[in-house]
């Protein structure tokens, strides 16, 4: 029976989903695949892009450790593509490889004032929150007015994370540096903006619902952004489920605000303010520094689009994030889509300048279709690219170095630190005995040369 040797580089759900639904392929040949991750932990944005006080998703993980751990696959962690294996390193050892390195950074805004001091991405607060080994350890939480820019779920994510009492994560797995930041943020009133109105959202119900539920945080929304005719909602909208659901959860927002108006409850001592028809035109500034968001007020044009107005309102804040979406990163000597963030292809099958196919590389997850879509979508994702590469074995890369010994006798030469599946196992272990010292699920370990000691038992 012939031989096919697989590298895939990109340990999240992409990458392991891809992985896993090649080993049950019926097929005539055997299979080896290693799996490379740039930090020494693997799943990727389940463990650095969820935040933490959402255990169920995180439950994922579950399901891609048991792929991990099956003796299937190889992992090599704490590993970067382009640094310390290359190209042609792969082509030297592999029939082909699988690009699933994601999308990490955030899509740019291009108003004025966006890059002032005090404006940021979402992804880099929440690779903060979530202890991402390679960003700083602090975070700057100084202002009482914030504004959120997005109608996704990642708005939600970074809503809730700056808007929620500190001491209310503390059973979550959140770092104990990020708990210390967190309880010092003096913030009062959270302002979250949306380009077009309520039907509209991107958000999932259980989502904008848990947004509602958390302790002492009143939902304050504009009664104008609901009194607006829209044909198209009636028409369309309003008859998917999600969107009633979600339509039923703001309009009990709107009761329990008409209530605290009448004095029937009292108020919390943080507000989280919904702004619909609200597009961000410009980031008001003062000696380089936020102290603004100017929107204009849009309203809808029946067909599910909208318009503007030419009615402006400047709301006072002192911080900004951005949630607009994920953005892709370029891979060394691999074609990069600079307009989309994503890895150029089709179905899964990489191409070049030229148009044509590039043999034996493929790409899957974000860094292939761009950051749309839940986890769930990754598995349909990658079946498609497996699809094209079985299709394509007579294409495939002859490896000059085939044996298994080789990747690990390459990286131990190169002085590479890398991390194995039985190094995450033992730091897995680390992390939940010092959740379960101090009474939380977990608590992380966050700087890389911890991680990578205890991985390696050093």
């Amino acid at each position: 029976m012939s031989k096919m040797r697989l590298a895939i580089v990109g340990a999240g759900p992409a990458g392991i989903y891809a992985a896993d639904l090649l080993l049950k392929q019926e097929r005539d040949f055997e299979v080896e695949i290693d799996l490379f991750e740039q930090l020494p932990a693997p799943y990727g944005l389940v463990r650095y892009g969820v935040s933490p006080d959402h255990p169920r998703i995180k439950g994922i993980i579950n399901a891609l450790r048991e792929v991990l751990v099956s003796g299937d696959i190889r992992y090599f962690g704490n590993v970067r593509y382009g640094q310390d294996i290359t190209l042609d390193d792969l082509k030297k050892h592999y029939n082909a490889v699988i690009f699933s390195t994601g999308a990490i950074r955030d899509a740019s805004l291009d108003i004025p004032g966006i890059d002032a001091e005090g404006s940021y991405g979402a992804a880099d607060f929440v690779s903060w929150f979530d202890g991402h080994p390679d960003v700083p350890r602090t975070w700057p939480l100084e202002a009482e007015q914030v504004a959120v820019i997005g109608n996704g779920n990642v708005a939600l994510d970074i809503s809730r994370m700056l808007i929620k009492h500190a001491d209310d994560l503390l059973p979550t797995e959140i770092p104990d540096n990020v708990y210390e930041g967190l309880k010092q943020n003096p913030i009062q009133e959270l302002h979250l903006f949306g380009r077009r109105g309520p039907a509209y959202v991107k958000f999932t119900p259980l989502e904008l619902r848990e947004l509602g539920e958390v302790r002492d945080v009143d939902m304050v929304v504009d009664e104008r952004d609901f009194d607006l005719d829209d044909p198209y909602v009636e028409e369309t909208l309003l008859k998917n489920k999600q969107v009633l659901v979600m339509t039923r959860v703001m309009n009990k927002w709107r009761e329990e605000q008409r209530a605290r108006e009448a004095g029937e409850a009292p108020p919390a001592s943080r507000r989280l303010h919904m702004h619909f028809w609200s597009k961000p035109v410009e980031v008001m500034t003062e000696n380089g520094r936020v102290t603004g968001i100017r929107i204009e007020r849009t309203a809808p044009d029946g067909q599910g689009g909208v318009v503007d107005t030419g009615e402006f309102e400047v709301v006072p804040v002192q911080a900004l994030y951005r949630a607009i979406g994920y953005f892709g990163s370029p891979l060394d000597e691999i074609p990069f889509d600079e307009a989309r963030g994503v890895i150029p292809n089709e179905a899964g099958r990489v191409i070049g300048a030229d148009g044509r196919q590039i043999p034996g590389v493929y790409a899957t997850g974000w860094i292939k279709r761009g950051p749309v879509g839940l986890i769930g979508h990754t598995k349909s994702d990658a079946m498609e690219t497996l699809e094209c590469l079985l299709e394509d074995r007579d294409g495939w890369w002859t490896p000059e170095i085939p044996e298994v010994e080789a990747i690990p006798a390459l990286l131990s030469e190169r002085n590479v630190p890398y991390t194995t599946i039985e190094g995450w196992q033992r730091l897995d272990e680390h992390e939940l005995s010092l959740g379960e010292t101090a009474g939380r699920t977990r608590v992380k370990v966050v700087p890389r040369e911890e991680m990578t000691r205890i991985s390696r038992g050093e």
